[in-house]
């Protein structure tokens, strides 16, 4: 990282000079970032194809992943690509460059923070006990997202996705998508949370990277409200310079799909990562085709049933270890091959663990938000008292008290994200 930062600044230094060389010094960044990327992420997926595709055996010794890389490889390159475009100046400091690019609550999983948003804090951020508390508010929501949900779930989503093909229930089936559908939710809006609450304490406003997807209602809505960071990122440096929708259909549709390519190699050097988001990419195409007119005259809850199921299909790319095991999972639960209705895992796992999911399902979607909403039309006063106080303060303290049970009474379980 420290060669990255330091190569980065003479870069964005060379690229602020406004002469004939800035295009030049900015392919050569651009180069210089996303080989670092090839080289650490996806050298062995390469050398694999390679091996299957002329049946060669090369053998590459293993290449450790930078937790991170492709979080701050990417903040590197929007801060380059706005100083080229006098969209942000250029940082002088190294030492601020530096802080930027490694800020650590979000270094590791996001949210992607371009520089132009948080430049300015860097050197005058406002800090205030007001500000903290926030921060520490949210980082226990966060850690409570985490602890209490996400890795609960984990353990049935694990059960579901590790067992044999053929020892797995139709039902069982569902219930282990369902579960990484909500685990990977709370693991990684966990993250942002904790990520965000962490930037408050210190100063900083970091953007939102979550704001209730599960609630959409349809695949172009849920990616404006999952991880909106990256989908700000793809939308800004690789969308609209590709032409946008400012072409006609044929090329905005050429667009999403070389976008949404991008996006799943981004996720991970696999093919079911690729095919994840080439999935995301034909979905959204045929919603600006032609489905998403049909799902604008459908009742409310078709169209979110529409997006949860075509979302928890897609998840099953993203957990599986290969194609064929995705292939396979989803013959099963489809009803396909001739497994089991349901088994005894099923009706242990809805015993232990139904209650959880019935939360899970609830928290994710915005009933809380609108509660206290309607609770404040009622009564403006109702939470600016000081039992409005204690009563939140019993809140907060009763979920950190209960996430940090869990967790000494659990193995280490790193965020999903962290592979990324």
């Amino acid at each position: 990282m420290i060669i990255s930062i330091s190569v980065n600044y003479v870069f964005s230094i060379n690229i602020s000079r406004n002469n004939k060389t800035k295009r030049m010094w900015l392919i050569f960044s651009l180069i210089f970032n996303l080989g670092i990327l090839i080289v650490f992420k996806y050298t062995n997926f390469l050398v694999r194809i390679i091996n299957s595709a002329v049946n060669t055996n090369w053998h590459l010794p293993y290449i450790p992943l930078p937790l991170g890389i492709s979080f701050f490889t990417f903040q590197i390159m929007s801060y380059l690509i706005d100083v080229y475009r006098n969209d942000a100046e250029v940082q002088k400091n190294i030492f601020d460059l530096a802080l930027y690019i490694s800020l650590f609550p979000k270094l590791i999983v996001g949210p992607i923070v371009q520089y132009r948003r948080v430049g300015k804090q860097i050197r005058n951020r406002k800090h205030s006990l007001n500000k903290f508390a926030l921060g520490v508010e949210r980082f226990i929501i966060g850690l409570g997202k985490k602890v209490i949900f996400s890795e609960q779930l984990g353990i049935v989503a694990d059960a579901a996705f590790n067992s044999q093909i053929s020892d797995l229930s139709v039902m069982g089936g569902w219930l282990g998508v369902l579960c990484y559908t909500l685990q990977i939710y709370y693991d990684f809006s966990g993250y942002s949370d904790m990520a965000i609450g962490l930037g408050k304490m210190f100063g900083f406003d970091f953007p939102e990277n979550f704001n209730y997807p599960y609630i959409s209602q349809s695949i172009s809505e849920f990616w404006r409200r999952w991880h909106i960071s990256l989908g700000n990122w793809f939308r800004d440096y690789v969308y609209i310079p590709l032409g946008g929708n400012r072409s006609g259909l044929k090329k905005q549709c050429r667009n999403l799909f070389i976008v949404w390519l991008l996006t799943g190699i981004w996720h991970g050097a696999d093919w079911t990562f690729i095919a994840w988001g080439l999935y995301y990419g034909v979905l959204i195409i045929f919603e600006k085709l032609f489905m998403g007119r049909w799902l604008h005259k459908l009742p409310e809850v078709f169209r979110h049933v529409y997006l949860v199921f075509w979302v928890m299909i897609g998840w099953i790319f993203f957990r599986s270890e290969s194609i064929i095991q995705a292939k396979n999972f989803i013959k099963v639960i489809m009803g396909i091959n001739d497994n089991l209705l349901y088994d005894n895992s099923f009706l242990t796992y809805i015993d232990n663990s139904g209650y959880l999911i019935i939360l899970a399902i609830l928290f994710s979607t915005n009933v809380i938000p609108k509660m206290k909403d309607l609770m404040k039309r009622k009564n403006k006063n109702l939470f600016e008292n000081n039992l409005g106080y204690c009563l939140h303060s019993v809140f907060l303290s009763s979920i950190l008290f209960i996430a940090v049970i869990l967790l000494v009474n659990s193995t280490y379980k790193p965020f999903l994200y962290f592979n990324f």
